[in-house]
């Protein structure tokens, strides 16, 4: 009996292992969000915020997918769903954060007398 225990411990082990390791892999292909980079240089500010922006609306869509495809049972992978939606919850709130921020700097310059 303690045999098929530590049997079934040691395959635990073995596919969290492998989660690990692929979700390592996944995250060498960008550092940002996990998606991959876009070739094109954004043009000053207004480009930056687009690409920055687009980037937030992958990352949110592949979270989507992911779970949908959980919830199908096309997988079976929680953690890499639980990931995903984290990376959309992070940068949905960095966007949500900087939005503030260029709406009090542009409240600020209203208010200032000329």
């Amino acid at each position: 009996m303690s045999t098929n225990i530590s049997s079934s411990i040691m395959a635990a082990r073995n596919a969290i292992l492998q989660q690990n390791s692929a979700l390592q892999q996944l995250s060498k292909k960008s550092p940002m969000l996990g998606t991959e980079a876009t070739e094109t240089k954004p043009d000053g500010f207004a480009g930056t915020m687009k690409t920055a922006l687009d980037q937030v609306n992958q990352v949110q869509h592949a979270s989507s997918q992911a779970a949908t495809s959980y919830e199908m049972g096309q997988t079976t992978d929680i953690a890499a769903v639980m990931m995903a939606k984290q990376k959309a919850s992070i940068g949905f709130e960095a966007t949500l954060q900087v939005r503030n921020k260029l709406l009090s700097a542009y409240q600020d310059i209203m208010n200032m007398p000329v």
